[in-house]
């Protein structure tokens, strides 16, 4: 007597049980982590105002590698000379329902030294880092338009974009719930009252010079008025 055995169902894979990230998809925040974490092949890709945006297209040296490896030396250099800062660069940031940005660099205070932003259980950020620096090609980029919304509501404090095509540097401040100009001050020195002595010269980004800029920035990092940041956040953590 034969019998008849019924196909076997093929299991699905963790992977193929949940459907890929697309350019363009609409989700929210806890979607958007569940499937961006089930592809791993995937470099970067961000949730913006609850799209999805996903940067797979080669990145060019000149337009955004170089430059955004001086824009890291900068804030890693400040962040070396300030305890309680802490320099990130491409981490996935969780600002809220509709936003998972995965910022270019960013500067963050610790919470225990009074910072608003905190890593989660899963070791993302939670919250809004203090300052976001964004590289982007020209002002058409989602970067000057789409992103500066998001970051003002999330209350990130300090965003700048240097637009490297455009041979452009924008700025803004967080002041009474919106981004208002950032500029530099006489000297061409753009100068934070959020991080003391964190000083950019903005011409030196510009040009690429990388001499100049980290000159500038250990200037910053001399002047009293950091000295005195530095003590504040001690201060905090002991009386935290």
């Amino acid at each position: 007597m034969s019998v008849i055995m019924e196909p076997t169902a093929r299991r699905l894979t963790f992977s193929e049980a949940i459907p890929p990230l697309e350019n363009g998809d609409h989700l929210t925040a806890h979607e958007f982590m569940r499937r961006y974490e089930a592809m791993p092949e995937l470099k970067k890709a961000e949730l913006i105002q609850g799209r999805v945006y996903i940067m797979a297209s080669p990145v060019r040296i000149d337009q955004h590698a170089e430059p955004d490896g001086l824009v890291q030396g900068w804030l890693c250099t400040y962040a070396a000379y300030t305890p309680g800062v802490r320099h990130g660069t491409n981490g996935t940031v969780r600002l809220g329902r509709d936003d998972v940005p995965q910022p270019d660099g960013f500067l963050r205070i610790k919470p225990e030294y009074g910072g608003q932003a905190r890593l989660d259980r899963d070791g993302y950020l939670g919250g809004a880092p203090e300052l976001i620096v964004e590289v982007a090609a020209s002002s058409a980029s989602v970067d000057t338009r789409e992103k500066l919304d998001t970051y003002r509501r999330a209350g990130v404090l300090k965003y700048i974009v240097w637009r490297t095509r455009d041979g452009e540097a924008d700025a803004w401040r967080l002041e009474n719930d919106d981004y208002v100009p950032w500029h530099a001050d006489a000297d061409g020195i753009l100068r934070s009252r959020v991080f003391p002595g964190l000083w950019l010269n903005v011409r030196a980004l510009i040009l690429e010079d990388a001499a100049a800029l980290l000159a500038t920035a250990q200037e910053g990092i001399a002047a009293p008025e950091h000295a005195a940041f530095v003590k504040v956040l001690a201060d905090f953590k002991a009386g935290a």
